[in-house]
């Protein structure tokens, strides 16, 4: 297969099957390949790629490193990778298919009417705005190949009416191990995530300690600035400390309220202006919520 393009967008599962020039796929909405029978890819450059599909793939000895996430991984161990639809990838010059493993790619359309269908939107793994993968151990990769073996089986055979019933109870099998590994990752990788807690921590004063007027720190913001979507960094710090995104960031901004209504006498709309809100309205509300006063009753506390 030769790429020329600098962008890639792949509407239907025939569409990519094409671009890679294999046969295709069994069912239009649904197909599953092995790494080893995919042709060699040739790029001429940097290319975007973009699928309107779900894609959950098994890598193994992949020659090349790649960066998921925050870690970059030489896949001497099984990594399983998972994509929504309409997330961003890239593959560079050099990129070459893993030389064993498995690619399952699921359209939307085929879990409709399915509780999965709704339930797949949950997963956090499938929400990252640059990708983690999920990394097993050798008995762990044992386990999950069976499960890509049983939905190869089941995919060949001729299509009849419990077909789609029986790939996608499979697929809930997998998805149940993916997210076993997902939660996993922020307990065994603690080295990683506290140093994004860091960062975060970070990012997050910097909004807030502006003297002149800060943005109201979003916790889409925060975590576009830290390359990943606003699930993973939620779960990753509700792990790390117990809540949420949201959570903290008004935690932080009730902190520096009270710091400014008891070390100036800036006016409680002036600390609303400085900390980002757009009506001390909602600033009173939120510091309510938070301590159970007023800001005018939390200051009288100082006079």
């Amino acid at each position: 297969m030769d790429i020329h393009q600098s962008s890639l967008h792949f509407k239907t599962v025939s569409q990519m099957h094409g671009a890679i020039g294999i046969e295709m796929p069994k069912h239009p909405l649904f197909s599953i390949l092995r790494f080893e029978d995919l042709p060699e890819v040739k790029t001429g450059q940097r290319t975007r790629l973009i699928s309107d599909f779900y894609q959950i793939s098994l890598k193994m000895q992949s020659p090349c490193k790649m960066q998921y996430g925050q870690t970059t991984y030489d896949f001497d161990e099984g990594v399983i990778s998972c994509f929504a639809p309409k997330q961003v990838s890239f593959i560079d010059e050099d990129f070459v298919f893993a030389k064993s493993g498995w690619i399952l790619t699921i359209h939307p359309d085929f879990l409709l009417s399915y509780p999965l269908g709704k339930k797949i939107k949950d997963f956090g793994f499938f929400d990252y705005a640059v990708n983690e993968a999920l990394i097993m151990s050798d008995d762990e990769q044992k386990s999950v190949e069976t499960i890509f073996e049983q939905i190869d089986r089941e995919y060949r055979l001729p299509i009849d009416n419990f077909s789609q019933d029986l790939i996608i109870a499979i697929l809930e099998v997998l998805l149940s191990y993916c997210n076993r590994y997902y939660n996993r990752q922020f307990i065994t990788r603690k080295v990683v995530s506290n140093d994004l807690l860091s960062r975060f921590e970070r990012i997050l004063k910097t909004h807030i300690d502006n003297e002149i007027k800060a943005e109201l720190p979003t916790a889409s913001a925060l975590a576009a600035e830290l390359n990943m979507s606003s699930k993973y960094l939620s779960d990753c710090l509700r792990q790390l400390t117990g809540q949420t995104t949201q959570q903290l960031i008004h935690e932080k901004l009730v902190e520096q309220a009270k710091m400014l209504l008891s070390t100036t006498e800036l006016s409680v709309s002036e600390i609303a202006y400085r900390l980002g809100f757009e009506y001390s309205q909602s600033f009173s509300k939120l510091f309510k919520n938070k301590t159970n006063q007023t800001p005018v009753e939390f200051r009288h506390l100082f006079n």
